[in-house]
């Protein structure tokens, strides 16, 4: 595995933290097109603010618009001593 940079977002949902690459599964795009909206506006969701693809927050999977069925790509996150780390 090669070592490099991406960018990546983290969503926390109560005690639990996802981490995913910033990296729609439709076009290859990030899913904010502004700075941190990541989220529906009621917060249930993950949004590509690009093209409407919906996703849930704890597996990444796409529920719906265009890239249905597929999935973000994990970033393995973790808390450890109150700090979110990747694991």
């Amino acid at each position: 595995m090669r070592a490099g940079r991406f960018h990546g977002f983290v969503v926390r949902r109560g005690e639990q933290v996802h981490g995913y690459v910033d990296r729609c599964p439709h076009m290859g795009l990030p899913l904010a097109r502004d700075l941190d909206e990541y989220v529906t506006p009621n917060g249930d969701l993950l949004m590509c603010s690009w093209h409407g693809a919906m996703f849930r927050i704890e597996d990444g999977f796409c529920v719906g618009g265009p890239c249905s069925g597929a999935r973000l790509q994990l970033w393995p996150v973790a808390v450890r001593d109150r700090m979110i780390v990747t694991a």
